[in-house]
């Protein structure tokens, strides 16, 4: 294990394929956000494996040279973890168990968002989504699972149910599941039941990708302390808050941050926390524009809105950390480059999203500096009276001008 800043990390290794259809870039796109979860859930890659193959070998994902390459790195390295970036199917893991031993623990990225969930769920209700995901995520992998679980010291992928021999019972699980389900559904309804006590006030959602700053926003919008860290997904508990702008009440809620490949079986189980991004009257799709694949993560945010069907509802996109935002510099001189969105100025993205959002529906602000937040609350404020006008017509606490006037006669 290494030990930086107070910290003890788990030595890892990070493995992904190129595909038709994940080329190269695409895959180290992917394996730097696997290393960010890792470090997240307490590790430290030190070395990342990479094969070029048409798919998947269904045996051992990568190809038996492949494998023998990482086998012999782990034990020369004494790395404790190996994690690959695409789901690994049962059958998959425990050859790559077999091949690597007892020694090294087998993670897939669903396995390591589990965890990573785990570690952060902080209320009851979070915590028993996370144990039902990971449940359904472990049921079909029992089968020579628990044995080799138990030889584990804990550390990544090994938080949460299952490190006892009776719960190798396929029965016992899956009635665990059940009654996870079950108190899933009590507690739908009644935060059904809040949702619906909340009175006629206009719901607003931040949604986005997951350490975009959407609590930073909800912060610095809500004068509230929501908890703020540059990890992946510091936020699982949904909060809503009450927020007043010039004169207008509304709702906001901050939900959980979406991620490409985001585990199904999370989607399933967080469903009550997406539930505030259904009934929500308008989103504020929160982005962060520093980020070089910023792009990818607004087509994830919009598939799983879509998925939720939720893709249809007034939408408003906040380009945030403007002030972190660095274009790849261009050389116009240089015929040799094509210039593509990569050395777009700032200046450059305004223009393309003002023009495909239209000019009130995109927005450029830093939520930690204060850049441009008047008018980010004006443009709130705007989409939200908005909306009040439509479900209130005659509600005069909307036009204070008039009032003024009434009072002065």
């Amino acid at each position: 294990m290494l030990e930086k800043e107070n910290h003890v990390f788990e030595k890892t290794v990070v493995v992904g394929i190129i595909t038709q259809n994940q080329d190269e870039d695409k895959l180290n796109e992917y394996l730097d956000e696997l290393e960010f979860l890792t470090f997240t859930a307490g590790g430290e890659v030190v070395k990342r494996f990479s094969q070029k193959m048409d798919k998947p070998n269904p045996k051992t994902f990568v190809g038996a040279g492949k494998l023998d390459e990482i086998k012999y790195y782990i034990k020369d390295n004494d790395v404790s973890t190996v994690i690959f970036d695409d789901e690994l199917s049962p059958s998959q893991q425990k050859n790559i168990n077999r091949e690597l031993g007892d020694d090294c623990k087998v993670l897939d990225r669903t396995n390591l968002i589990l965890d990573i969930f785990a570690q952060r769920a902080q209320t009851s209700y979070a915590r028993t989504q996370v144990e039902l995901a990971q449940y359904q995520y472990l049921l079909p992998r029992l089968t020579g699972m628990w044995t080799h679980l138990e030889r584990q010291r804990g550390g990544i992928g090994m938080r949460g149910p299952g490190e006892t021999e009776i719960e190798t019972d396929r029965r016992i699980v899956r009635d665990r599941i059940a009654l996870l389900k079950e108190k899933i559904k009590t507690i739908d309804k009644q935060m059904a039941v809040q949702r619906g006590n909340r009175g006629a006030l206009v719901r607003v959602a931040l949604v986005g990708y997951t350490n975009v700053g959407k609590s930073t926003l909800m912060n610095a919008i809500g004068k509230s302390e929501v908890f703020v860290e540059n990890k992946l997904f510091a936020t699982l508990d949904t909060t809503v808050r009450k927020v007043v702008i010039k004169n207008l009440p509304f709702l906001l809620s901050d939900t959980v941050g979406f991620i490409r490949k985001l585990p199904t079986q999370l989607v399933e189980s967080f469903k009550s926390t997406l539930d505030e991004v259904r009934e929500a009257d308008l989103l504020l799709h929160v982005v962060d524009i520093s980020h070089p694949d910023f792009e990818d993560h607004i087509a994830s945010v919009n598939e799983i809105l879509k998925e939720i069907k939720s893709d249809d509802k007034p939408t408003i996109m906040v380009f945030n950390k403007i002030d972190a935002y660095k274009p790849v510099h261009f050389d116009e001189n240089d015929l040799s480059i094509e210039k593509t969105s990569k050395h777009f100025t700032l200046d450059e993205w305004k223009q393309t999203w003002m023009h495909k959002m239209g000019e009130n529906n995109a927005l450029f602000i830093s939520a930690t500096n204060k850049l441009n937040f008047e008018e980010f609350r004006e443009k709130v404020y705007e989409a939200v009276r908005e909306i009040h006008i439509t479900r209130f017509p005659y509600n005069n606490f909307l036009y204070p001008e008039y009032k003024e006037a009434e009072d002065t006669e």
